[in-house]
C-alpha cells in the first residue's frame, strides 16, 4: 500500500518537452540573425521571463517588450503562436496518468505563463486527468518559492508527507523535500517508472 495520496507533476520537460531552437531558426528566416539576437535578449533579460511567469507582467506588456526585441518584424498574434510552438508531448509519461488517476489525486505544478498555456499546451488531452493545475502566473510565485508548493497543499488538504513531486530540475525537487514532500528527479521515462515502482505506486 502506498503512503502517498497526491502525485504532483511538473509540466515542462516531464510531460511536454520543449525546444527553442526551431523557434530561433524560424525567426532567422524572417530576418537573418534576428532569431539569435532575440535568443540573446531573452537570456540577458531572463527576469522578464520569470516575472511574466509570476504574473507580475501583464501579457499585453510582455508582448510589447518581445515585439520590440524582434524589431517589430511580426504581429502580436504571430509572436504568440510562434513563441508557443516549442512543445511536444512525452506520450509515455502521459500514458501513465489514467491508471494513476484511479488511486491518487493528480496535481500539475508548473512555472508557466498565460501565452504558453493558451497557444501552446492548453488543448492537450492528458490535462483531463489532473484534479488541479497550479500555474505560476496564477499563483503569483514560481518554483522553487515556498508559496507555490503551499498553494498545492491548500488545494489537496493532505499532509505534506503524502505528496510525491516529479520534476526534471533538481533544485525544484529539493524545495519540495524541504516542505516534507517526497520527490523524484525526472531524467526519463524508465527512471520515472523505476522510482514509482520502488514506492509501490506502479
Amino acid at each position: 500500500m502506498s503512503k502517498y495520496s497526491v502525485l504532483v507533476f511538473d509540466l515542462g520537460n516531464v510531460l511536454i518537452p520543449f525546444d527553442y531552437e526551431p523557434l530561433i531558426k524560424k525567426i532567422n528566416i524572417i530576418q537573418k540573425g534576428l532569431g539569435n539576437k532575440f535568443a540573446q535578449f531573452y537570456k540577458n533579460n531572463y527576469e522578464i521571463h520569470r516575472n511574466y511567469e509570476r504574473g507580475k507582467i501583464k501579457t499585453e506588456d510582455f508582448i510589447i517588450i518581445m515585439l520590440k526585441a524582434l524589431d517589430h518584424k511580426m504581429t502580436g498574434e504571430e509572436f504568440c503562436k510562434l513563441f508557443s510552438s516549442v512543445f511536444t508531448v512525452n506520450q509515455q509519461v502521459a500514458d501513465l496518468l489514467p491508471s494513476l488517476k484511479k488511486k491518487y489525486t493528480l496535481v500539475l505544478l508548473s512555472n508557466t505563463n498565460y501565452l504558453h498555456q493558451k497557444y501552446g499546451w492548453k488543448q492537450y488531452d492528458f490535462l483531463q486527468y489532473f484534479d488541479k493545475q497550479i500555474l505560476s502566473f496564477e499563483a503569483g510565485a514560481v518554483k522553487p518559492e515556498r508559496k507555490i508548493y503551499k498553494a498545492t497543499e491548500e488545494f489537496t488538504q493532505k499532509p505534506s508527507a503524502q505528496h510525491l513531486y516529479i520534476d526534471d530540475i533538481q533544485e525544484y525537487v529539493a524545495a519540495a523535500k524541504k516542505l516534507g514532500w517526497d520527490g523524484i528527479h525526472f531524467t526519463g521515462y524508465e527512471n520515472l517508472v523505476a522510482e514509482l515502482q520502488k514506492r509501490k505506486i506502479l
